[in-house]
């Protein structure tokens, strides 16, 4: 009896051996790239996604984030998503519009009205369902599966910019979008393209008097250090689209297809809060190592100037972008 015990035990310890082998096999790890810090939002996006994808696929998809442009700057990375080098990627809507110009729609200044209208927008399912739609029609080899953000975006320099008067002459770093180009201009600015990744560089060396990006994300990559002032213009969204591969994408079960768009969903809903949550934490890490905040920016000469580029940039870019603007102003 008993070596008929030791015997069943020895079967039963060497099911559960292949059982868990099994399962370490049938579990697929996929890249995540961003080229932010992962204590930015791009960071919030990758938990929520990464966390209930594993969730719903019982632990047999498997997020591997890389943070800080490991795999290459925006641009790049979105080329290695098209080819299905990389299996996801987060882009903002500006390196978005290099391969839709489309996308541009969402880097129009003073679109989004404050911080709580923006929320809202970035978690309408039918704002997120027309970017889709767009990217559908005009990219080949990724698709879109949600949408997020990192909130608004400010300017930061050495001196303070309290007017749109303040702007005239000054060189500003800005994304190499139609939008930006446009608009900075309209300012009285002058534009200058480069990475991310050279914008503090260029700030401590004079190449450009002025950057512009969300709280966090000049907080997170220590742009502060070279630009002490931030100015709160929130001139424009800092808004970001999640792309995954067509080539996993076609790869997948209809099951794990949906599995992958449920997680996306969890981010378009959940994700915007938590960014502005992220953006108000840290103004005040900033303020209390002495950075100037400077709030009392007079908006209306900016506003002013933008308000009659909406609704002629959006037509210019194309109808899935007038779609998106008119999405987006309708919502109270």
């Amino acid at each position: 009896m008993s070596r008929l015990k030791s015997v069943l035990g020895a079967v039963v310890a060497a099911l559960l051996v292949t059982t868990a082998s099994a399962g370490a096999q049938d579990a697929k790890h996929y890249r995540f790239a961003y080229d932010q810090p992962k204590t930015t939002g791009y960071g919030i996006v990758g938990d929520i996604f990464s966390d209930k994808l594993k969730a719903l696929s019982k632990g047999t998809m498997l997020i591997d984030q890389y943070p800080g442009a490991q795999l290459g700057q925006e641009p790049q990375v979105l080329q290695l998503v098209k080819s299905g080098d990389v299996e996801f990627c987060i882009s903002s809507s500006a390196n978005a519009a290099t391969l839709s110009p489309q996308a541009g729609v969402m880097s129009m200044h003073f679109l989004f009205r404050s911080e709580a209208h923006l929320i809202k927008a970035m978690a309408d399912p039918e704002v997120a369902k027309a970017m889709k739609a767009m990217i559908a029609d005009t990219v080949q080899g990724a698709r879109v599966i949600a949408l997020s953000t990192l909130g608004l975006r400010n300017m930061y320099s050495k001196r303070e910019i309290k007017k749109v008067d303040d702007m005239k002459g000054l060189k500003v770093r800005v994304q190499a979008t139609p939008t930006e180009d446009t608009m900075f201009p309209a300012y009285g600015a002058q534009i200058v393209h480069m990475p991310f990744g050279s914008v503090y560089t260029s700030l401590q060396t004079g190449v450009i008097d002025v950057a512009e990006n969300g709280v966090n994300v000049y907080h997170a990559n220590k742009h502060y250090e070279v630009a002490p002032v931030l100015s709160m213009t929130e001139h424009e969204a800092n808004n970001n689209l999640i792309w995954v591969s067509d080539k996993l994408w076609n790869s997948l079960s209809p099951e794990q297809q949906g599995w992958v768009q449920a997680a996306a969903d969890e981010v378009n809903k959940n994700q915007p809060a938590k960014a502005i949550e992220l953006e108000h934490q840290s103004q005040d890490k900033l303020k209390a190592i002495g950075v100037k905040v400077v709030t009392d920016v007079d908006k209306s000469g900016f506003v002013a100037v933008a308000d009659p580029y909406l609704d002629k940039l959006a037509k210019e870019l194309g109808p899935h972008a007038e779609k998106v603007k008119d999405l987006i102003r309708a919502i109270k």
